[in-house]
Formats: C-alpha cells, sequence, structure tokens
C-alpha cells in the first residue's frame, strides 16, 4: 500500500461558501496520482517516451472540504487494461471520506505520438501494488 497524498487546502481553492470548489478536486487527484506515481515508478522514467494521457475522470461529492481541513488522498489502482488503467481517490479528512474519484489514462508515446501498450514495466508496478 502507498502512502496517502497530503493537500495542502489553499485559500484560492475555496468558494464563495468558504468550501473546496468542485473543480479543484480533479487538481487534488492529479497532485495524489502523482503522488502515487512517485512511489510505485523508477525515478528514471521517462515519461515523454513512456507516458500516460488521462481521458476520463468522475468526482463523487460527498461533504464538503474547507479551508483549515487537511485532506489526505489514498489512491490505487483498480483496473489494468491493455492500453489502459483506471485510478481510484479516495479523499478523507480525519479519516472521514468527503469525496471519491476515478480516472482512466491511457499509456502514450509521446515521441511516435500514438497510444501504447501498458508498459510491462509499469504494468508490474501497477499490479504489486494495488
Amino acid at each position: 500500500m502507498t502512502k496517502p497524498a497530503k493537500i495542502h487546502v489553499r485559500f484560492a481553492d475555496c468558494d464563495m461558501m468558504g468550501h473546496v470548489n468542485n473543480a479543484v478536486y480533479l487538481s487534488y487527484f492529479e497532485m495524489a496520482r502523482m503522488h502515487y506515481f512517485e512511489q510505485v515508478i523508477d525515478k528514471k522514467w521517462d515519461w515523454k517516451k513512456q507516458g500516460i494521457v488521462l481521458v476520463k475522470n468522475t468526482v463523487e461529492y460527498m461533504g464538503p472540504v474547507f479551508l483549515h481541513d487537511e485532506p489526505q488522498i489514498f489512491v490505487k489502482v483498480s483496473h489494468v487494461g491493455n492500453k489502459s488503467f483506471t485510478m481510484i481517490y479516495d479523499l478523507q479528512v480525519n479519516g472521514i471520506t468527503k469525496t471519491k474519484g476515478e480516472s482512466v489514462l491511457v499509456c502514450f508515446d509521446f515521441l511516435a505520438n500514438k497510444t501504447a501498450e501498458v508498459y510491462p514495466e509499469m504494468k508490474e508496478a501497477l499490479t504489486k501494488i494495488s
């Protein structure tokens, strides 16, 4: 299991109601995703040659997050296919789930400008942890 991503809520993240704006959660999920990859993918990974692109996000809002909250996002991979994989997010404040999310990512070779099979090293890392 990987360590959760600790998120710092910025004043600019909050809307007039005093809670984190719905659009900001996608940025939080992106930060959590990169935190996850830092733990499971080799630091020498060439993201330009063996990259990924985001093709779908879903977010389920279950409760508000406020400025002085200290959210943590737990990330895991729920599915690995031929060219894509699915990541799920559980954003918690004090152990209570406030938001859930899911992303579908496709492996992409930016040098060849085309989709790619899930890279063997990545597939091994993703399936070993989750």
